[in-house]
């Protein structure tokens, strides 16, 4: 007989992290009483907006290509669905837990709110290390965490998109497993497919053009050109080489970049086309030629003009803020500015566009995606970048107005603009609890 496999359990939940260390969900929902407080919410709509709607854990075994089980855990948060159905990405990495889900989908919540999409806010997460698996093993883990989250997704409840080292490819099993399931073959089940399976075109690039349309609003609101401007980027992954080549081909000079592995710095500039063909060759910017080493923490107090964090939340912390000497903060990343640390930076005269606003380009084009695979009917990519510009560009300045007109920061104009948004259709609905 053969021997039978041998089960590996792995830890379904993180501990408890000490009080005093990062609690994302902690940030936003600090976030949101402010907006809240100065909006003067019903207790019940207030109540109704603090806590997600949902959060669904699940556990499922994998067999390994060695023949070993592993049980995995995942998440699904859906935070609102009070405008439309949840949307949000779903991310792979051994740092998972269930507070960052709820916090990603509680910002998902405000970003589309801010855009005025039909949409609510979720987020998923399996907790796994995907750079120690292979393809065939990270697609029994897709298709089985499809599976078990199924009966909460769908083109009307929960659209899924991709997030931290999930991809179209990751998409399309996604979008297999529900559709086995149905029966037939239902594209809009998630956004960020390949195009050729109901993938929008338009959509690779769509978070950085959108940072990229905000950036020139904030510059012209400020009375600066973006040519010969200095850049700093903290992440290189699909957000952070988007905004980096589209700063550099506007003129800009892009000083340092980091990921997950090291950072390089240069002061006479770095071509992020070169850049990324050493990290599809190496998998990583380290040691890319004529440059010197630099980690996260020196790229944020590094003297530029534009500091872009693109990678994960928190890097920009109370400890950091004050060594910042950027002009603009343009937000790539979901919740990389501590509250401590926006405070800080506000006081600074630093103007921090937020990433409810500055990084919404990718779900506006998933917004676009799911669309068009309701219709059947497909854009191209100049319209899609038409739509997203224009979007973009008219939630830009709806923020810029409260702002100017209530004496608020910039995150905070943007927090009441959605929250706002929020609020008055809950009330419309009159769903009191």
């Amino acid at each position: 007989m053969p021997e039978k496999a041998k089960i590996h359990y792995i830890h379904p939940v993180p501990e408890p992290k000490p009080a005093e260390e990062y609690d994302p969900f902690f940030e936003a929902t600090m976030q949101f009483e402010k907006a809240a407080n100065f909006l003067d919410l019903d207790p019940w709509i207030y109540q109704r907006l603090k806590y997600p709607e949902r959060e669904l854990t699940v556990h499922f075994p994998i067999t390994m290509d060695d023949g070993r089980v592993e049980v995995f855990s995942g998440f699904r948060v859906q935070h609102s669905t009070v405008r439309g159905p949840a949307k949000g990405g779903i991310r792979f990495s051994p740092n998972a837990s269930l507070s960052e889900c709820k916090a990603l989908a509680t910002w998902m919540t405000w970003k589309c709110a801010v855009l005025d999409l039909p949409f609510g806010g979720g987020k998923g997460a399996v907790i796994c290390d995907p750079l120690r698996m292979s393809e065939n093993e990270l697609r029994k883990l897709t298709k089985e965490y499809t599976l078990a989250i199924r009966d909460i997704i769908g083109p009307y409840k929960d659209v899924p998109a991709p997030d931290m080292f999930t991809n179209a490819q990751t998409m399309a099993w996604i979008a297999d497993a529900y559709s086995q399931a149905c029966g037939y073959l239902e594209p809009a089940v998630v956004t960020g497919k390949p195009v050729h399976l109901g993938g929008s075109q338009g959509r690779a690039m769509a978070t950085g053009l959108g940072l990229y349309f905000v950036l020139e609003e904030a510059l012209k609101y400020l009375g600066m050109n973006l040519q010969g401007r200095t850049v700093a980027i903290l992440g290189f992954g699909n957000v952070g080489s988007s905004i980096a080549k589209l700063v550099h081909k506007a003129g800009c000079r892009i000083i340092a970049v980091t990921d997950i592995f090291g950072g390089i710095y240069s002061e006479k500039g770095i071509d992020p086309f070169e850049l990324e063909k050493q990290v599809k060759q190496t998998g990583s910017v380290v040691n890319f030629p004529g440059t010197e080493p630099v980690d996260n923490e020196s790229l944020i107090a590094l003297d530029c003009d534009i500091l872009i964090p693109a990678a994960t939340e928190g890097q920009i912390h109370k400890g950091k803020a004050s060594q910042v000497k950027a002009r603009i903060v343009l937000e790539g990343a979901n919740g990389p500015t501590t509250n401590e640390a926006d405070r800080i930076l506000v006081e600074k005269g630093v103007l921090v566009c937020p990433d409810i606003l500055a990084n919404a380009g990718g779900v506006t084009v998933s917004y676009l995606e799911w669309v068009q695979d309701l219709q059947r009917y497909f854009f191209t990519e100049e319209e899609v970048v038409d739509k997203l510009e224009k979007k973009m560009k008219r939630a830009f300045h709806e923020v810029i107005d409260i702002m100017e007109k209530n004496k608020l920061p910039m995150r905070e104009a943007a927090y009441v603009l959605a929250v706002g948004r929020v609020a008055e259709s809950l009330k419309a609905l009159g769903r009191a609890a």
